[in-house]
C-alpha cells in the first residue's frame, strides 16, 4: 500500500458520508487559516505526509511550510500554516495530526537512541514490529530520526530465525534449502541467519556464506567473542532485549547493526495541535 492509498482509506474511515459538524455550522464559502503548533520538544516528522492529507481533502488549500521533517522543535514552534476552505481544514485536521504526532514520536525516540550510539560505526535498525498498514510511514519516521530501515517485509530479504531453523531441521539444512530456493526462483535476496549462541555462530559460518548473522540475546562477552569469530565473514547484528540503558555497551562490542523493535512499537506520540489563527 502506498501513502496515497493509505491516506484515502484513512480519510474514508474518518469522514464517512461527511463531516456533519463542520458542514452544519461552518458556511461553505468560509475561508480560514490555521497553524500547526508544537506543544512538546522533539524531532518533527510527518510534515510532508500532512501536506498530502490536506491536498487530498482539498487541492486548493495553501500550505506555508516553516519547518521541515527532521527539525528539532520546542514548545511554541509553528511548523506550517494552512489557508483555504474552513470546512476542508477541519476535515483534514485530525488525520494530519494523527500521522504527524505518531511519526514525530518515533523520530524523537529514534534520534535519542542514535545520539546514544554517537560516534560509533554501529547503525540502528528498526524491525517489522510496526502498526499494520502503517509500516511505510513508521519506517519513514525512523529514517527521519536518523535510524536505518531493516527489511520492509517478508519479501525483500531472507531472515532465517529460530523457528525457521527448528522447522527446517537445523541451521545447515535451512541455509542450503534457502540457497536452492533462491536459485530456483532466480531471486537475488540477502540472507540473514539468527544465532542463539556461539555454537550456532560456528554452524552458520560452516554452512555459509550468508550476508548477515543476527546475534540474538547475547551477553556482552559472548557478543564480542561472536564478532571476533565472524571476523568480517558476514555483517553482524545484535538484537533482543536491548534498552536505552544497555544500547551503548552493545554498540561498543563491535557489531555492525543493532535492531530495536521499540523504535516503532514502544513510543509516545509528540504533542502537536492545529489552531485557528
Amino acid at each position: 500500500m502506498n501513502i496515497d492509498e493509505l491516506i484515502d482509506i484513512a480519510l474514508k474511515e474518518d469522514i464517512g458520508d461527511g463531516d456533519h459538524t463542520a458542514l452544519s455550522c461552518i458556511p461553505k464559502e468560509a475561508i480560514g487559516k490555521a497553524e500547526l503548533l508544537v506543544k512538546q520538544g522533539g524531532i518533527l516528522a510527518g510534515v510532508d505526509i500532512a501536506v498530502q492529507v490536506f491536498k487530498a481533502v482539498d487541492p486548493n488549500l495553501q500550505i506555508e511550510l516553516l519547518l521541515k521533517d527532521g527539525t528539532p522543535v520546542k514548545f511554541g514552534d509553528v511548523a506550517f500554516y494552512v489557508t483555504g476552505s474552513s470546512q476542508s481544514i477541519l476535515m483534514a485536521e485530525r488525520l494530519a495530526l494523527n500521522f504527524m504526532q505518531r511519526m514525530s514520536g518515533i523520530a524523537t525516540h529514534t534520534r535519542e537512541l542514535v545520539n546514544i550510539v554517537g560516534e560509533l560505526p554501529c547503525k540502528l535498525l528498526d524491525t517489522r514490529k510496526t502498526t499494520p498498514s502503517l509500516r511505510q510511514i513508521e519506517k519513514l519516521a525512523v529514517k527521519i530520526g536518523g535510524g536505518h530501515n531493516h527489511r520492509f517485509g517478508l519479501y525483500d530479504m531472507v531472515m532465517i530465525k529460530d523457528n525457521h531453523i527448528d522447522y527446517a531441521g537445523g541451521i545447515a539444512s535451512a541455509i542450503s534449502k534457502t540457497k536452492a530456493y533462491l536459485n530456483d526462483k532466480n531471486k537475488s535476496l540477502k540472507i540473514e541467519v539468527e544465532a542463539r549462541d556461539l555454537n550456532e555462530v560456528e554452524q552458520i559460518l560452516a554452512a555459509g556464506p550468508v550476508d548477515r548473522i543476527m546475534l540474538d540475546n547475547f551477553n556482552y562477552a559472548d557478543l564480542r567473542d561472536a564478532v571476533k569469530l565472524i571476523n568480517g565473514a558476514a555483517e553482524t547484528e545484535a538484537s533482543g532485549g536491548i534498552t536505552k540503558e544497555t544500547l551503548r555497551a552493545y554498540a561498543e562490542c563491535g557489531v555492525d547493526y543493532i535492531s530495536v523493535g521499540a523504535l516503532t512499537h514502544q513510543i509516545n506520540s509528540l504533542d502537536l495541535s492545529l489552531k485557528a489563527v
